[in-house]
């Protein structure tokens, strides 16, 4: 694993890399309907990251005996746990890269469970996202975590022993106040019918906060959602 300096550079580094051939500074590629969904080569470059936070207990909950039982019915008392971090572009997403690392071994997954609660979830997300980075799969997790690090979760939601019901507005809120820097534009509260589900962050290829109109336009619009309490508390 990569020292905190050595992530930087490594991020600073690979975005110099990043940029597809033709595209100048400033511009974005509006990219056919074939590279926003299919299997995109190594190097088609893309605009931004989505961090994807998931409030557990509500994955939990909502997925019933469904659930994986790794993260639900694991000791680790988890809350907010990373989703993914996913390479975006300004309007749709690649997935699924041409990648010669198609798995992720089991000394990788270790080191990843204090902030990612499965290994399934891990595989999937390193081979539908993690392979369109156009980093080497070590370097990918690293940057993941770089960028979960990057993000203060508010002290209310470290440990949450009772159903809260809340205003999605007001979890936005909170994290706003959490992490300077970050705009409204910047973040999206989605949920289901009745739970709040994910806290979604956009971070430019540096890690820096910025604006994604299409992401905040996909965040819930429900008046109240709930938060289960954290198992074991």
């Amino acid at each position: 694993m990569f020292a905190a300096g050595a992530i930087l550079a490594l991020i600073a580094v690979a975005a110099m890399f990043w940029k597809p051939a033709g595209q100048g500074v400033g511009e974005t590629i509006d990219p056919p309907a074939t590279l926003a969904r299919g299997d995109v080569p190594v190097g088609t470059g893309f605009d931004f990251y989505v961090l994807s936070l998931s409030w557990s207990p509500s994955y939990c909950e909502a997925e019933g005996e469904d659930a994986n039982r790794q993260q639900c019915v694991s000791a680790r008392p988890y809350a907010f746990v990373v989703h993914g971090l996913w390479p975006q572009f300004e309007r749709g997403y690649p997935e699924n890269c041409r990648t010669d690392e198609e798995s992720v071994d089991d000394a990788t997954l270790r080191t990843l469970y204090d902030i990612m609660p499965s290994a399934g979830l891990i595989r999937h997300q390193w081979r539908k996202h993690g392979s369109c980075a156009g980093l080497a799969q070590d370097d990918y997790f690293d940057v993941l975590r770089a960028a979960r690090e990057k993000v203060a979760i508010p002290a209310e939601f470290h440990r949450l022993e009772a159903y809260k019901t809340l205003h999605p507005d007001d979890a936005e809120r909170v994290f706003l106040e959490a992490n300077p820097g970050l705009a409204g534009e910047g973040i999206a509260v989605t949920c289901d019918r009745h739970f709040l589900r994910e806290v979604r962050i956009c971070l430019s290829k540096d890690l820096a906060f910025r604006a994604c109109p299409e992401v905040d336009r996909r965040a819930c619009r429900r008046d109240s959602v709930v938060m289960p309490p954290v198992r074991g508390s």
